[in-house]
């Protein structure tokens, strides 16, 4: 009888020293956001970006697709991007489940300096998105990387490559194109390849089932083309044909 108490009390002992591990809280969608900072983005250009994000994420039809979902949120996680080695995490993963959560993610992403002015090696961003997809703290049925920008790969690793990595983990890779005039680019063969830049985000960017390239106009029209995106994002079924639209 001593025993069998000694044996309880030890193993009381024992289970009060060992961590319960806690499941990962549920969420609809991660979505990694990495935004292009690289030198054809001019600061009013930056800007732009900046508060076409901020306004998208607070958007109400941005709010009533995350209520739709199962778990009614999604989390996101905000990134800047530019050359070989210069990503950066500016936003770490947040649960966006109302209109609160939404502001205070907005507002984050309007405060925030930018990091980097440099080349552009969407190769190494859409890497970099990855590796905090993998460190996320919630669980999603459905994992996605959203990548802007004006210009195509010009430093660092294959982007090709980097998109197929990231499709190979379940990650569908999505791009939203910002189109420069021709006449007023300063670097032409970099904003405007053969065939556009939204054929070469179609060719060379995204990846995975239903992946898509959402095209703004201008930069002018960047929010709308991010409300847009998003409202796709968060209610996407898989299976879907890749696709192009455009923010009028």
């Amino acid at each position: 009888m001593r025993i069998d108490r000694c044996i309880c009390v030890f193993a009381a002992l024992v289970l009060t020293q060992v961590p319960f591990a806690r499941a990962a809280e549920q969420v609809d969608l991660l979505l990694a956001l990495a935004m292009d900072v690289s030198r054809s983005m001019d600061q009013p250009k930056f800007l732009l970006q900046r508060e076409g994000y901020a306004a998208a994420i607070t958007n109400p039809q941005v709010l009533n697709a995350i209520k739709s979902g199962p778990h009614q949120k999604i989390a996101l996680c905000f990134i800047d991007w530019s050359g070989p080695g210069q990503q950066q995490l500016i936003i770490d993963w947040s649960v966006i489940d109302g209109a609160a959560t939404a502001r205070r993610f907005g507002e984050l992403i309007f405060a925030a300096p930018r990091s980097f002015y440099d080349s552009t090696s969407i190769g190494a961003g859409i890497g970099f998105a990855a590796a905090q997809i993998a460190r996320a703290p919630f669980e999603a049925e459905r994992h996605a990387i959203d990548v802007s920008g004006d210009g195509t790969n010009n430093a660092g690793r294959d982007v090709q490559l980097a998109r197929d990595q990231a499709v190979a983990k379940g990650i569908i890779v999505n791009g939203i194109v910002i189109l420069t005039d021709i006449e007023s680019s300063r670097n032409p063969p970099h904003t405007n390849p053969p065939g556009g830049i939204e054929k070469y985000y179609r060719d060379n960017v995204i990846g995975g089932p239903g992946a898509f390239v959402m095209v703004a106009e201008d930069f002018g029209s960047f929010g709308r083309a991010m409300v847009k995106k998003l409202i796709a994002e968060i209610a996407t079924t898989t299976g879907a044909p890749h696709r192009t639209a455009s923010a009028r």
